[in-house]
Parts: structure tokens; C-alpha cells; sequence
């Protein structure tokens, strides 16, 4: 399982100048090598290599720079065919990409392999290629838990990030997954919302009344320097932007640790609703929009996912169709159900709760479900093969 492990650098000024003016000349040269593969239709990483590598050799890029450089652009066109045939991006949008080179900023993050970025545990620096040649020795800071997973997992490239006036180094460990759980004794069902970010099968709402109270005070910020619209208040903009989205994953890491952790002790999985398109499906009011579009709610999902993967705990995805409105006792189903947004009353059997609470509870008997269909034995098994998995009951990898 791939994470990702961030730590600061503490660069002296000289050290910042230099490792200033590598990002520069590195995302310079991508983006001529970005034109010259839009001009001639070049975008695979070796007949690339062939057409540009000389002429950034020449240039001053060392060889394993240069190379960097040449599979970065190459990568980014990769991901570019691959939104436009997945049908990712919308006509006004998919036309515009198509019509111009791919352009990287200045201050782009730049990839560093071993031989280009060497790590020094033993008193936390490290060792760097610049333009302006190898610099040794510079500090950086990481927790024990980074250090540890640095030291024993570390494997691969390394990027170099310079973001809001700060250096970091974002690596790649390799660590390994626990066995994996195929018999839990029972689910914890998750259910998603606006009011209440995340509600278990438990009864436990993870909400709060002090994120609540947060999520309205940064957007009452928000409009008071939108309406400014001077450049000190977009800059202020940008930052309270960082420090929501840092404030919501720090929430999200968490919630998902706090589910994980249960789940994990009682010997349970757990299951959650694949609201995949439904931003597309559903209407919102005007206020229910912005609280909707300023929470990373999938993000969540995806922390559970790796944390789940890591810890052995198993993890489903199970169809949201109707789940705040269908009784768990008796399975009658009606919009009648919910007679309110919080509340939940079965026109027929008369059971009656939080409407979150009730969704959880239906996504996990489908998740009960759902995993005895995807681990009963079949033809195959009977012929003496593995039984087969469903696609869903394996957590994406995410990075951390």
C-alpha cells in the first residue's frame, strides 16, 4: 500500500535561493519540452526522451534531471487523454486543453530519485541536486511516526514542493497491508450528510456543534473579503482557503481513525453508501450548496478506505438507493418515512428514529449482504479455484 509522508525543510537563505531557481529551471524546460511535444504529437515517455533529451543536456539540465523533466510532461499529457476519453471534462473545457501545450508554474512540484536527493537519518538533513550544484546538509523535520515510516518504508521518487513561502519533501513509502478479516462478526454501517458529516449504525454522530459553528464563521469571512476585492484580500483568501482545507482533512483523519479504530477492536467492517454522481443527481437550496461544496466529503471515504486496508479491517461500498427512507424492520419504502429532514417514522410498522441513524442501520444489512453474496462459494470454488471478489469490497489506495 502506497502513502505519502510530507516533511519540512528548513533551508538556509542561500539553500532557498538554489532550490528556488532548480524549480524554476526545471519547470522551464518542461515547458518547452511541453510545446515541442504538442507541435509534433509526441507524448510517450521514450520516443519523447529521443527528441528533447539532447537539447536539455544542452541546456545545462543535468541527465537525471533531464529525464525527470521529460516524464513529467509525458505524465501529464497521460493524464490529460486519460479525462478527455473518460469523458471527465466538459466540451468547453475538454476544447480548450486540446487546444494548447500543457504549461507547468514556476514553482511547480519537481520529482528527485535517489541519485538526484539523498536522506541522512542520522542527523535529519539531507542532500540535494540544484542547478547551482549538490548541497549538502539541509535540516529538515519530521515526527517519529514520519521518521520511522521514512526510515523502514521509503521507496521511490521524491518531490520537492514549494508551497505558500515553505519547503517540502513529499515521499513514497511502500507499507505493508494487514491480513485481511474475512470473517467479521458484524458492520458498522456509515451514513453521510450535511447536517451531520458522518453517522454510524452506533448511534454516533461525528459533527459537532463547534464544526458547525466553524464551517459558518469562515464563510462569513469569505464573503467579507469577496466583497473587498483588493489584492490583500485574495491573498488573505488563499490562505484561509489552505487553513479550511487543512482544518477539514485534519476533522475527516479524525473521524476515520476514530471509526477504524472501533471497527478494528470489535472485530466488525465497514460499510458505506458509493455516492459516486451525486452531485449530479441532486438540487440543492442556495446555503445547502455552499455547505456541500466546501466539505470534502469523499475525502473521508477515502481515509476510511486506506485506514481500513492498513488495519485489516474490511471495507464495502454498498448502492445508496433509498436508505433514509426505508424501514429496516418491516422494508417499506416511502418518502412518507420521513416526514422531516432529522426524524424517520415507518408508515406501516410505526418505527420511528433519526433518519441518519436509520440510513446507517440499512447500509449495514446491505453490507451484510453484500458480503456473504461476494464470499459465498460458486461454480468456481467447486471446481477448485479461488472464489471470486467483488471489485467493491477492495478499498482504493489512498494517500496520507
Amino acid at each position: 500500500m502506497k502513502l505519502m509522508v510530507q516533511v519540512k525543510l528548513l533551508p538556509s537563505p542561500e539553500q532557498e535561493a538554489a532550490l528556488a531557481s532548480t524549480l524554476h529551471a526545471c519547470n522551464e524546460a518542461a515547458n518547452r519540452v511541453s510545446e515541442r511535444a504538442f507541435q509534433q504529437r509526441v507524448y510517450g515517455r521514450v520516443p519523447l526522451q529521443k527528441l528533447v533529451y539532447a537539447d536539455l543536456k544542452a541546456t545545462g539540465l543535468a541527465a537525471q534531471a533531464s529525464l525527470h523533466v521529460i516524464r513529467k510532461v509525458a505524465d501529464a499529457y497521460t493524464v490529460l487523454h486519460a479525462q478527455v476519453s473518460g469523458g471527465l471534462m466538459r466540451e468547453r473545457g475538454r476544447r480548450r486543453a486540446q487546444s494548447k501545450p500543457v504549461t507547468f508554474r514556476p514553482k511547480a512540484a519537481q520529482p528527485f530519485d535517489d541519485r538526484c536527493l539523498s536522506w541522512w537519518w542520522e542527523n535529519n538533513t539531507v542532500s540535494i541536486w540544484t542547478v547551482q550544484g549538490r548541497i549538502r546538509g539541509i535540516p529538515f523535520t519530521a515526527t517519529a511516526r514520519q521518521l520511522e515510516m521514512l526510515t523502514r518504508y521509503r521507496k521511490g521518487e521524491t518531490d520537492l514542493v514549494h508551497r505558500a513561502g515553505k519547503w517540502f519533501l513529499i515521499a513514497t513509502c511502500e507499507v505493508p497491508e494487514a491480513p485481511l478479516n474475512d470473517e467479521p462478526s458484524d458492520w458498522i454501517g456509515i451514513d453521510r450528510g450535511i447536517v451531520n458529516l458522518v453517522t454510524t449504525s452506533d448511534g454516533r454522530d461525528h459533527q459537532g456543534s463547534g464544526l458547525t459553528r466553524y464551517r459558518r464563521r469562515m464563510a462569513r469571512v469569505r464573503a467579507e473579503m469577496q466583497s473587498k476585492g483588493t489584492k490583500s484580500a485574495k491573498r488573505k483568501l488563499q490562505s484561509r482557503a489552505r487553513r479550511e482545507a487543512r482544518h477539514a482533512s485534519c476533522v475527516n483523519h479524525r473521524i476515520a481513525k476514530e471509526i477504524v479504530a472501533d471497527a478494528q477492536r470489535t472485530g466488525r467492517g465497514i460499510a458505506v453508501e458509493n455516492l459516486r454522481g451525486i452531485r449530479d443527481r441532486i438540487r440543492l437550496r442556495r446555503h445547502q450548496r455552499a455547505m456541500l461544496s466546501r466539505w470534502p466529503y469523499h475525502q473521508i471515504v477515502a481515509y476510511l478506505a486506506y485506514k481500513a486496508l492498513r488495519a485489516g479491517v474490511p471495507f464495502v461500498q454498498v448502492d445508496a438507493a433509498y436508505t433514509s427512507q426505508t424501514c429496516p424492520r418491516c422494508g417499506h419504502v416511502s418518502r412518507r418515512n420521513r416526514p422531516r429532514r432529522d426524524d424517520f417514522r415507518c408508515q406501516v410498522c410505526g418505527l420511528a428514529g433519526p433518519s441518519d441513524h436509520i440510513a446507517a442501520v440499512n447500509v449495514r444489512q446491505r453490507a451484510r449482504v453484500a458480503w456473504v453474496f461476494v464470499n459465498a462459494p460458486d461454480a468456481a470454488e467447486e471446481s477448485g479455484r479461488e472464489p471470486r471478489r467483488a471489485a467493491s469490497t477492495q478499498p482504493p489506495v489512498a494517500s496520507s
